[in-house]
């Protein structure tokens, strides 16, 4: 459990939508049909020995009472993720065989040909059941013979799909992804079966099923939902899809990667465990410059990347709408030297994250399909644990869609440097909707808290805060009328006008 600030109270169970608090901003909570999570912001005498300084005005605390709500549209997709679809789905694609990169592309039963006709097929009647507003295509390049795991040519090809944002001035990209190539125990095997259920039919699934559900709805930034080809060859697709953002232009705020999400329970320490799941992301950019890592070091943010805090945020979102899933958070860019599809979005310098279920059965996980000592080995649909995967799903969902229907983040949030002082002044400008309505919240945690552990609402682009810039960590976020939050902005140093 997370330490908390002193003063602090523990609200509802470890696991779940019910989180740790500071007892300052936390009044109480509401378990209905509708969760709502109240915090009352008590006197401003309790909470910031004074008042909230905001621009040239005084802002008090005393009747400040900021609420976070499920949207129930959100509340509603997260409700539509169905377990039976996703094994639909996992069946349907672990039934072509071998989905290996270098297999068969002719048949119409066997091979990634067939694969990923069918995704693309899928996809195309979730458009049109969406009257259009989903548009699919094939992102498709030729990569070179030669190169480890890939002997000959080979066409790569990645399906995705673009749900556009219905706001034009708002360019922000978020990205989801699976990868729908398989293998077996022999990386260069392209004929014997690869059912791949989990690595990664569940991934390509879950993103499918995303598809199915938010292309029914509208969202003011834009979604790509991909599932991606070669990965088991050296993350092929997903190196070719980032280079494309890159080069193209795409403002990506986000991206995620699902891998290897259906399986709750471990090889060698036997753990059964559907109500966890981990999201790793990197620290320190590996895009960035000397110049940025100087400051970096500096500024003690080594813990505050924008994938981080896009992960904090999937952890916040995730919890509030998905009952009995708590995602855990691996700081580090992926599992112990290995690697997935975010990381060539995060050699590209966009905000990148995996999303791994807790715990790995290796016996279910690139192997061949057979019976060795009593004991089964290979990829198998059976070993999908679907409600599980309907969990890690939803979450991703509700994470995307509140994401996507936010307004952009705060722009140039600033730490206002008055000289030595135990106050902490905040400015930062509005994002370029100039929505009338924003707000904003201030976050604030200890330098040691993985979390933030203080979440102040308040409603002008300037504050003052009691608490000290040598002790805790803060960040800015846009909220609209209807609560989304934008992702948070860490603020950098300034001089006072």
């Amino acid at each position: 459990m997370n330490r908390l600030i002193p003063g602090s109270i523990q609200v509802g169970p470890d696991r779940g939508w019910a989180r740790s608090y500071p007892e300052d901003v936390v009044s109480k909570v509401i378990m209905k049909t509708a969760v709502r999570i109240i915090f009352r912001v008590f006197p401003a005498a309790l909470l910031f020995s004074g008042a909230l300084l905001l621009s040239a005005a005084v802002y008090t605390a005393r009747a400040q009472t900021v609420s976070i709500d499920r949207d129930p549209q959100i509340a509603d997709m997260v409700k539509a993720v169905s377990a039976d679809h996703l094994r639909q789905l996992v069946q349907e694609l672990a039934g072509f065989g071998t989905r290996h990169t270098l297999s068969d592309t002719t048949s119409d039963s066997r091979g990634i040909g067939a694969a990923r006709r069918w995704i693309k097929a899928e996809l195309e009647r979730y458009a049109r059941e969406s009257g259009g507003r989903l548009m699919v295509e094939y992102d498709s390049y030729v990569q070179e013979g030669g190169i480890r795991r890939v002997e000959k040519a080979t066409e790569i090809k990645n399906v995705i799909a673009i749900l556009p944002g219905v706001d034009t001035a708002d360019k922000r990209v978020f990205i989801v992804s699976g990868h729908y190539d398989s293998r077996n125990s022999d990386v260069s095997d392209a004929v014997s079966d690869a059912p791949g259920a989990n690595d990664d039919c569940s991934g390509t699934a879950a993103v499918m099923e995303m598809a199915r559900i938010m292309s029914k709805h509208r969202f003011k930034a834009t979604i790509i939902f991909a599932c991606v080809a070669g990965e088991e060859q050296g993350l092929l697709g997903s190196g070719h899809l980032a280079a494309r953002a890159k080069q193209e232009g795409w403002q990506v705020a986000g991206m995620i990667t699902n891998d290897i999400v259906g399986n709750s329970q471990g090889s060698g320490t036997l753990l059964r465990d559907n109500t966890r799941v981990r999201v790793f992301s990197e620290g320190i950019p590996v895009a960035a410059g000397e110049k940025e890592i100087a400051r970096i070091r500096q500024l003690g943010m080594e813990n505050d990347s924008p994938s981080r805090q896009l992960a904090r945020y999937l952890k916040e979102l995730g919890e509030r709408y998905v009952d009995h899933l708590e995602i855990m958070l691996i700081y580090r860019p992926d599992r112990f030297l290995r690697g997935g599809d975010h990381l060539p979005f995060s050699r590209e310098g966009f905000p990148a994250i995996r999303v791994t279920e807790m715990n790995e059965h290796f016996r279910y996980q690139h192997q061949d399909v057979r019976t060795e000592n009593g004991l089964e080995y290979g990829d198998l649909v059976q070993h999908v644990d679907f409600e599980y995967l309907r969990k890690v799903t939803a979450m991703n969902m509700a994470s995307l869609a509140n994401l996507a229907a936010s307004p952009g983040p705060p722009e140039q949030v600033q730490i206002i440097m008055e000289g030595l002082s135990n106050e902490t002044v905040l400015a930062w400008k509005a994002p370029q909707s100039q929505d009338p309505t924003l707000s904003y919240y201030v976050l604030i945690r200890e330098t040691s808290s993985p979390v933030w552990q203080k979440k102040i609402r308040v409603p002008a682009t300037r504050v003052r805060l009691p608490y000290s810039k040598d002790n805790y960590f803060f960040a800015v976020q846009a909220v609209d009328a209807a609560g989304h939050e934008s992702l948070p902005v860490f603020p950098l140093p300034a001089q006072a006008e």
